[in-house]
């Protein structure tokens, strides 16, 4: 059995609050329903002149070292930034820049860092293209692979659910060269016509899009650092999960403020339905899977990299957050009657986020059976 430390406590940094405050009222102002209902239809998906405001508030350069124009803090302080994000169904390419950035920290050359992490600050889009058609979670499973040649790399196969792709300045891009996983950082100029194809999602929030690489040619030097790439894909992974718990958390806080604003207002047989036990009851449920997301999540983001523990809190907190937003929007939609099966109740819209949130580098079965591996 391992042995995991208990002594560590819950507390947010001075960085966290005054974060999660900005960010909470940003969010309240810029993503309104009616706003996020607007770029349902929209190509983007997100307003360009909100993410620049963004970048201006200095959230892209949060967990981006002082030396390269950021702020030096870490992923702890950049999940209370995602978490406001997720309980006001705010979409931007801010979660995949932010983990583009932290993988050209870890697995990036020294040139590729100082050309692309002050231009991360100041508000470019990355994007990062790791999954592919098996859908398999393990980033190493890789069929799309690079040949060295002639002091380039030739690229082929194709990457799926690459986020904002058109709008990244470049994509990190995980293929199989020599046998082994391997990282190639491609400037979007250099995409081939026509390799990029919107993707249809369950949840219309999110943009993104399959990337055919075949025919792509980039220079030997677009390659991250040799040797083994696949401690930089695990780093990947956790990182993608902890803001993942984040934006899930946060959505539970959301539906659950509208039902209850639903409850208090909604009567049936001249008594409001809120006072109901049975649904007194479930809003209780709810409330509970709240606080225990919250407190898995920000225990996750105080102890994160701390090796074994803080991968076992991170796990803990998607498994938890995954299901609890599932099941928070599914007793909104319950409780809203007809109504809820329509697509013009919102909580619908957190009902496909928590689907996708799941699907999004592992869902609770897959990280309860990590959990399984650590603990054991």
């Amino acid at each position: 059995m391992l042995n995991v430390k208990t002594e560590r406590t819950i507390n947010f940094s001075d960085e966290q609050e005054q974060l999660l405050e900005i960010a909470t009222n940003f969010c309240r102002e810029k993503s309104e329903i009616a706003q996020v209902r607007s770029l349902l239809n929209d190509e983007k998906g997100f307003a360009p002149q909100i993410w620049l405001e963004m970048a201006e508030l200095g959230w892209m350069g949060v967990a981006i070292p002082e030396e390269f124009g950021g702020s030096g803090l870490g992923l702890g302080e950049v999940v209370a930034l995602v978490e406001p994000m997720g309980r006001a169904l705010f979409t931007s390419p801010f979660i995949t820049t932010t983990l583009a950035a932290q993988a050209l920290l870890a697995g990036g050359t020294q040139s590729q860092q100082a050309r692309w992490l002050p231009r991360i600050c100041k508000g470019a889009v990355l994007s990062l293209a790791l999954s592919e058609l098996h859908g398999d979670w393990d980033l190493s499973n890789l069929t799309a692979t690079a040949l060295e040649k002639n002091g380039q790399l030739e690229l082929s196969g194709t990457k799926t659910f690459v986020s904002y792709a058109p709008d990244a300045q470049a994509l990190i891009v995980s293929v199989s060269l020599n046998g082994a996983p391997a990282l190639v950082l491609v400037d979007a100029e250099a995409l081939p016509e026509g390799a990029l194809v919107r993707e249809t999602n369950v949840d219309e929030t999110q943009r993104t899009y399959r990337v055919v690489l075949d025919g792509l040619r980039v220079p030997s030097d677009a390659l991250l650092n040799s040797g083994d790439i696949v401690p930089v894909l695990n780093q990947i992974h956790l990182a993608a999960n902890l803001l993942s718990a984040a934006e899930l958390s946060g959505g539970i806080g959301g539906v659950l403020e509208y039902t209850l604003d639903y409850l208090r207002t909604r009567k049936q047989f001249d008594r409001l339905i809120g006072s109901y036990q049975s649904l007194k009851h479930t809003m209780t449920d709810i409330l509970l899977g709240y606080e225990a997301t919250r407190s898995h999540l920000y225990y996750a983001a105080g102890c994160f990299g701390a090796d074994a523990e803080g991968e076992i809190a991170l796990r803990m907190a998607k498994a938890q957050a995954s299901e609890t937003l599932a099941y928070a929007a599914d007793r909104a939609i319950q409780f809203h009657g007809g109504f809820g099966f329509t697509y013009d109740c919102d909580a619908q819209l957190y009902r496909r986020r928590a689907i996708w949130g799941a699907s999004f580098h592992g869902d609770a079965p897959f990280h309860r059976q990590k959990l399984g591996d650590l603990l054991l």
